[in-house]
């Protein structure tokens, strides 16, 4: 069994790599590396190995889901850790998004927002959103259509304490590269109309998208956040499916 140093070393260095991939995917796009931001994605790591990993550099995390997040935010409670939540939320879940989080990137209800945004007031804080955007068309998976975006937007405004950042998407699963990227042109054009066509009090500076197997298309394509995982923590000892079903 490896140590405690040894893990530490081991996420230390693949952090390093995931961060050398995307300087040179913004090599390739013209881009500054630092235009960049990598969220560790921790679901099914254990607090004990997050500890390392906070160690070894990672102060931000992210989660699918909210109950997982909870208890290790509790479990990490003394360390300076920012939890993004960033997958799909029950309205009931809000509550609990509002006490501990500091981002949420995976709005696609308004239910949910209005719900949040009440719940924020209550805590007396406010909160840096994403909007979700199913920009391969899969039925499995969560996020508005593309043609629905701008009438869903118009509404945010009226939820004050939603800080809205930009738009997060989910790419196709697929070994084809081109049917990959062509999820992230759509995200970055929705993106740029956006800019345009949004209430003035909505930025949309941030495009969350590209995770382990297709980050290093995302960066080409204009992502600024990517949501990295296994090239960090290591495989899991199962497929998605078995965790989110209908994850694939």
């Amino acid at each position: 069994m490896e140590s405690a140093e040894q893990q530490i070393n081991e996420i230390k260095n693949n952090l390093a790599t995931v961060q050398q991939n995307i300087a040179a995917a913004c090599i390739r796009a013209g881009r500054e590396p630092s235009s960049v931001r990598l969220l560790p994605v921790t679901k099914t790591v254990s607090a004990e190995r997050l500890r390392l990993a906070y160690a070894a550099g990672c102060h931000e995390m992210g989660e699918n889901k909210i109950q997982e997040a909870r208890e290790k935010s509790e479990a990490l409670k003394d360390l300076d850790i920012k939890w993004a939540i960033i997958g799909h939320l029950q309205t009931n879940k809000a509550k609990y998004l509002a006490r501990f989080a500091n981002e949420f990137q995976a709005l696609d209800s308004l239910k949910v927002a209005e719900e949040l945004d009440k719940r924020l007031q209550i805590e007396g804080r406010a909160m840096d959103v994403y909007v979700q955007v199913n920009s391969s068309g899969e039925a499995s998976k969560f996020g508005l259509a593309p043609d629905d975006v701008r009438t869903f937007v118009a509404e945010l405004p009226n939820y004050s304490s939603l800080r809205i950042k930009g738009l997060m998407t989910l790419a196709i699963f697929s070994t084809d590269h081109e049917r990959v990227r062509e999820c992230f042109i759509k995200m970055r054009a929705i993106r740029d109309m956006l800019r345009q066509e949004a209430p003035a009090t909505l930025l949309f500076e941030e495009l969350s998208m590209g995770m382990s197997g297709d980050y290093e298309i995302a960066v080409e394509e204009g992502a600024t956040v990517v949501r990295v995982g296994q090239a960090i923590f290591g495989k899991r000892p199962l497929p998605d499916s078995h965790y989110w079903p209908g994850t694939g």
